[in-house]
């Protein structure tokens, strides 16, 4: 069949957030400083793994790689709605929406690995602590990052190119501030059957099933802990897990809000509010996270502090 000339078209118009004209202002000054802290404090983290030799362990190498693609996370959504907000334009090219859908979505999906990577090597240092050194290998840990860089960018391909071949006969205007997968969907005039299949498919293997890992990696943890109780036990598990089940409580309860909860309408405002939560809250706390509660990462800042302060 030939395929309609005019099923694709050329821009797109992002209603972005629900805010009144008088508050763009403040929002904008909000938005913007949320998302310079999340750029400068997540590189914080990076340069501190790598000037600190104490932090060269699997975890902080797990670590470096999240920051990284917490930045990256970011930088997809907060540019754009930051240009928008600041000179009240609303467009998007095509291409331009579709490649924010592509990126957006890998660095979803990366989130997920990464933090179940996190979470395997956490259960290796408390349930396996004499087995540590050889479990978790140098080797393992580059080859748990590199499945999870390919895997993502590939899932993430898989429903860019699904959505590259929907029409768009019925307009052009998303109601959301950056170009959201579910909302093309509702946009596209075309059959969106296979590409709801594929999320329900890939959703288990992306969310799904790293969340199993991840509960039962600390279900063990747990186990072990209770198993021989002490004070210094539990302060110990707490500290080496604390930060970890803070940052995936973060972005597994963002998730559910937005895609397990029903709006009860297409349109409603919760999703673009929880989207916002989820884009920049989320990776602007966890350097916070990991620096309040981790003491390593204390160290090394005072360190790196104190060595600026002997070499003026």
């Amino acid at each position: 069949m030939r395929r309609d000339n005019q099923s694709s078209v050329s821009e797109f118009l992002l209603l972005g957030l629900p805010i009144q004209p008088e508050q763009q202002g403040m929002y904008y000054a909000l938005f913007l400083g949320m998302y310079l802290t999340t750029v400068l404090g997540n590189l914080l983290i990076i340069l501190l793994i790598r000037l600190d030799s104490r932090l060269h362990t699997p975890m902080y190498f797990f670590l470096s790689h999240l920051a990284l693609t917490d930045i990256s996370f970011s930088s997809v959504t907060a540019p754009k709605m930051l240009m928008n907000m600041l000179t009240q334009t609303q467009s998007i090219s095509y291409a331009g929406c579709i490649s924010q859908a592509y990126f957006f979505l890998s660095f979803v999906d990366l989130d997920s690995f990464l933090l179940t990577s996190m979470a395997y090597d956490r259960y290796v240092a408390i349930c396996h602590p004499l087995h540590y050194t050889r479990m978790m290998r140098q080797s393992l840990c580059f080859l748990l990052v590199v499945v999870s860089w390919v895997l993502s960018f590939a899932i993430a391909l898989v429903h860019t190119l699904l959505l590259a071949r929907l029409s768009f006969l019925r307009g052009n205007t998303l109601p959301h501030f950056f170009c959201d997968l579910s909302a093309l969907l509702k946009l596209s005039s075309s059959d969106t059957t296979i590409n709801q299949l594929v999320i329900l498919t890939v959703g288990v293997v992306v969310i799904t099933l790293p969340l199993l890992c991840i509960l039962v990696s600390y279900g063990r943890i747990g186990a072990t802990v209770l198993r021989r109780p002490s004070i210094k036990g539990i302060c110990k598990a707490l500290s080496t897990c604390g930060s970890h089940l803070s940052v995936v409580s973060l972005y597994y309860g963002a998730i559910i809000g937005l895609y397990f909860v029903p709006s009860s309408n297409s349109t409603n405002d919760k999703d673009v509010i929880v989207s916002v939560l989820y884009t920049l809250v989320t990776p602007m706390l966890n350097p916070f996270i990991y620096s309040l509660r981790n003491r390593d990462m204390k160290g090394a800042l005072r360190n790196i502090l104190r060595r600026g302060t002997f070499s003026a």
